[in-house]
């Protein structure tokens, strides 16, 4: 069952860097979102689940047997959280993109080219 875990998480990487590469903002954005899911995905994996049994300690044992390890689940629901608040910064960044330029297209927004070359006006600079 981790082989096919192993090509879902391929193919959404796959398909979330496609998306990336995009020169629409919603695309990168979704595909962003993609990618930090193939990341979640092996992250999980690479807990190796073994039991459903929860990581709790019965009484009077000293130790954990035969549960899933919650490490890799702990990063998993951290991961969570970071790539929310990273679709929401982009989500924010994009739809100011629209209301500035009114488009969504990143080769089409050109406020940088208005402000000039970065090194223009330095001293012993030949531009």
């Amino acid at each position: 069952m981790s082989v096919f875990y192993a090509f879902v998480a391929a193919g959404l990487f796959g398909c979330g860097l496609y998306m990336v590469l995009s020169r629409h903002l919603v695309r990168m954005l979704l595909g962003l979102s993609l990618l930090t899911s193939a990341v979640n995905l092996v992250l999980f994996q690479a807990g190796r689940i073994r039991s459903a049994q929860p990581p709790l300690i019965a009484e009077g044992a000293d130790r954990l047997r035969d549960s899933a390890d919650p490490l890799p689940q702990a990063l998993v629901l951290t991961a969570i959280v970071i790539g929310f608040a990273l679709s929401v910064v982009l989500a924010s960044l994009a739809l100011r993109a629209y209301r500035g330029h009114g488009t969504l297209r990143s080769d089409r927004i050109r406020s940088a080219e208005r402000l000039g070359h970065p090194l223009a006006g330095r001293p012993g600079d030949d531009r």
